[in-house]
Protein backbone atom coordinates (compact mmCIF):
# COMPACT_ATOMS: atom_id res chain seq x y z
CA UNK A 1 0.00 0.00 0.00
CA UNK A 2 2.78 2.54 0.63
CA UNK A 3 4.14 1.81 -3.20
CA UNK A 4 0.83 2.71 -4.34
CA UNK A 5 0.72 6.19 -2.28
CA UNK A 6 4.76 6.76 -3.42
CA UNK A 7 3.31 6.20 -6.82
CA UNK A 8 0.42 8.61 -6.66
CA UNK A 9 2.34 11.19 -4.93
CA UNK A 10 5.15 10.95 -7.50
CA UNK A 11 2.19 11.45 -9.97
CA UNK A 12 0.54 14.21 -8.48
CA UNK A 13 4.48 15.91 -8.09
CA UNK A 14 4.96 15.12 -11.86
CA UNK A 15 1.69 16.56 -13.26
CA UNK A 16 2.17 19.65 -11.14
CA UNK A 17 5.80 20.19 -12.36
CA UNK A 18 4.40 19.41 -16.07
CA UNK A 19 1.56 22.30 -15.27
CA UNK A 20 4.21 24.99 -14.46
CA UNK A 21 6.36 24.30 -17.33
CA UNK A 22 3.60 24.07 -19.12
CA UNK A 23 2.54 27.36 -18.02
CA UNK A 24 6.40 28.98 -18.50
CA UNK A 25 6.49 28.51 -22.00
CA UNK A 26 2.92 28.91 -22.67
CA UNK A 27 2.02 32.24 -24.93
CA UNK A 28 1.23 34.57 -22.31
CA UNK A 29 2.18 37.59 -20.49
CA UNK A 30 4.23 36.77 -17.27
CA UNK A 31 1.96 38.84 -14.52
CA UNK A 32 -0.64 36.01 -15.78
CA UNK A 33 1.59 32.95 -15.85
CA UNK A 34 2.68 34.08 -12.08
CA UNK A 35 -0.48 34.62 -10.79
CA UNK A 36 -1.14 31.18 -12.50
CA UNK A 37 2.23 29.61 -10.84
CA UNK A 38 0.92 31.06 -7.50
CA UNK A 39 -2.59 29.62 -7.60
CA UNK A 40 -0.72 26.06 -8.32
CA UNK A 41 0.85 26.41 -5.54
CA UNK A 42 -1.50 27.44 -3.30
CA UNK A 43 -3.60 25.16 -4.39
CA UNK A 44 -0.31 22.14 -3.66
CA UNK A 45 0.36 23.82 -0.36
CA UNK A 46 -3.69 22.96 0.52
CA UNK A 47 -3.99 19.85 -0.57
CA UNK A 48 -0.35 18.59 1.57
CA UNK A 49 -2.18 20.11 4.06
CA UNK A 50 -5.46 18.49 3.80
CA UNK A 51 -3.52 14.66 3.12
CA UNK A 52 -1.62 16.00 6.32
CA UNK A 53 -4.40 15.97 8.46
CA UNK A 54 -6.04 12.67 6.96
CA UNK A 55 -2.94 11.04 8.18
CA UNK A 56 -2.79 12.58 11.36
CA UNK A 57 -5.93 12.37 12.59
CA UNK A 58 -5.16 8.15 10.86
CA UNK A 59 -2.33 7.98 13.38
CA UNK A 60 -4.10 9.13 16.10
CA UNK A 61 -6.74 6.54 16.03
CA UNK A 62 -4.09 4.13 15.26
CA UNK A 63 -2.82 5.03 18.53
CA UNK A 64 -5.60 4.94 20.19
CA UNK A 65 -6.26 2.08 19.39
CA UNK A 66 -3.58 0.53 20.54
CA UNK A 67 -3.59 1.86 23.60
CA UNK A 68 -6.97 0.76 24.23
CA UNK A 69 -5.36 -2.88 23.67
CA UNK A 70 -3.29 -3.03 26.81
Amino acid sequence: MRKFGNFIFGAFIGGLVGSMVALLFAPTTGEHARGEIQGYFKHLVDEINHAADEKRAELIAQLDALRAGK
